[in-house]
Parts: structure tokens; sequence; C-alpha cells
């Protein structure tokens, strides 16, 4: 998701793009202390998918600046404010605003929210691209056959590296490598990717390729299902990690894949764990599956 923040104040600014990164929700395109500095034809060249946006700012505030791009602006709003007068927030919402999020700014509020107005976008990219398909595929019109469709650009040999680095890591029996590989055979078949997509992103086109379906309910239910694989696989080879790090700190293998693939510190955790005869838990420490995919993705293509 890519977010707008207009807020005058600085430090709520600060707040609420650490949040973003902190959780990988998205990537702060642009930042403005005042309304006046917004305006749709902004949002549109910055391809804005979220504005969140103050209530009470100098210049002016932000029911003002609803009311002038919401007609043009199709993505998300979310408004902040210290103001709890019923009405105030009745009378944004009458105007288009999604969701509103009262200060001082609560952490996991700010998560929550984001992750609703993210999915919801998703979901509804995902019913018009394939109403979209299915318009032109059943157009009684058609005088010629659909063309068929780009097969993906065939690499064998980052498809090869790719096994290798599983094998490496351990996990090429698990049931998440062919997963990682199928992942793997999605982003290369990107001509070139300046943005790298996000997990939902990536999960969705494989959860829809494999059913080959407009159902969102299958889709949404190979999703999770994905998700969990995905993160059962990464978590083992983090153990098996951490395995060859106690028995041989100096090992090129845990030197080099350690810290490159997977947050360090997390992998100290896993080690005191087994050191201590303790059972290692997927609930003790953080997965961070979209830096080992992006990794796993950047390390094939050298």
């Amino acid at each position: 998701m890519r977010f707008m923040l207009v807020d005058d104040d600085e430090a709520i600014r600060s707040m609420l793009s650490e949040i973003i990164e902190d959780y990988d929700l998205g990537k702060v395109i642009a930042e403005a202390e005042n309304g006046l500095d917004v305006d749709s034809q902004l949002l549109s060249m910055k391809n804005i998918d979220i504005l969140i946006i103050d209530m009470l700012m100098p210049l002016r505030d932000g029911i003002q600046t609803v009311k002038n791009i919401k007609d043009q602006f199709n993505g998300k709003i979310i408004m902040l404010s210290q103001v709890e007068d019923k009405e105030l927030v009745g009378n944004a919402y009458s105007l288009g605003v999604d969701y509103y999020i009262t200060k001082p700014i609560n952490r996991n509020e700010v998560v929550s929210v984001i992750r609703s107005v993210s999915e919801h976008i998703r979901l509804k990219t995902l019913v018009h691209n394939i109403e979209s398909n299915l318009h032109v595929a059943l157009r009684p019109d058609q005088e010629n056959p659909l063309p068929a469709a780009p097969q993906p650009k065939q690499s064998p040999n980052v498809i090869r590296h790719g096994e290798i680095i599983l094998g490496e890591l351990g996990i090429s029996g698990e049931k998440g490598a062919q997963d990682l590989l199928d992942i793997l055979q999605f982003l290369h078949s990107k001509e070139d990717i300046h943005d790298f997509p996000s997990l939902k992103d990536i999960f969705t086109n494989l959860a829809a390729s494999k059913f080959h379906t407009d159902n969102l309910h299958d889709i949404q239910k190979e999703y999770k299902a994905l998700e969990q694989r995905l993160r059962r696989t990464i978590f083992q080879a983090m153990v098996n990690l951490a395995s060859l790090g106690i028995v041989d700190y100096a090992n090129t293998k845990f030197e080099e894949y350690a810290s490159k693939y997977f947050d360090f510190a997390e992998i100290r955790k896993i080690m005191r764990c087994l050191e201590d005869d303790q059972r290692p838990n997927m609930s003790q420490v953080r997965i961070n599956s979209k830096k080992f995919i992006k990794v796993f993705f950047m390390e094939t293509k050298k």
C-alpha cells in the first residue's frame, strides 16, 4: 500500500511512518503539514492508496480537504483527531472517510485499522480484475479468439539455484519448499521489479493461480494455508541454522545465512533455547517472512 500522511504535528507523522514500516504495512510516499498541500491531482500522480489525515489543522483542516478530493480520489481515507464529538465524527464519515482514529495514537489500533483497509482494497481490486477478465472472455461480439495468456518466463537456473539454497538450509523436504519455488518463479516472471511486492500481493496471486477460480472463499483459504506453510518452513530453517551455530559458531553456512536471511537476534533466541535443552516454539520468535523471501529472490538472481 502507498500512503500519504497529512498532519501539522511532525511527531505524529513520524510515529505513523515508523508503525507502517515496522509492521510492513506499505510505504509512505508523501507527507504534508496542512490540507492546502493536498489535492486529487497530487494523490493520483503519486498513486496513493491510503490517505491518513488529521481533522484539525491550520490553513485548511481535514474535513475541508476531504470535501475537495473525495469525488476524484478512489483510495481510502483514515482520519485522525483528538475530537470525540459524535456529530463531528458522523460528519466525517458522511463525507466519505472510511475509518476514524482518536488521538493519542494507539499503535495496535493503527495497525488493525490499516490492515483492515488494506485487505478491503486488495479484495476489491481482485474482484474488479476477475470481473474485467470474465467480461472480456464472455463478450459476445468477440470476432477472434482470445490470445493465449503469456507464459511466465522460464528460469531453470534461478529455480535450480533456489533448490540449492533450500537444501543448504535443510528445508528442501518441507511442505513450504515448493511454495517458495513457486514464489520465486512468480517474482522472476516479472520483467523488472522496482517496488518489491507485498506478501499479500504475492500470496493472493499464488492462491488465485492455484485454483484458477474467482471464488474469494477458496482464494482466502489457500492464502491462509500458504502463509502458515511458509512460516513453519522458514522457522524450521531458523532452527536448523541455530543448531549449526551451537555446534560450530564459525560454520560457513551459519555465518552466511544467519544474518542475511533472518534477524540474527531471533536466531540467538533459538540457540539459547536449544542450549537449555528446550524445544523451540514458533510463538517465541519473530518470523520475518518478507525479508526471507526478498533475500531468497535476490540471491537466486545473482
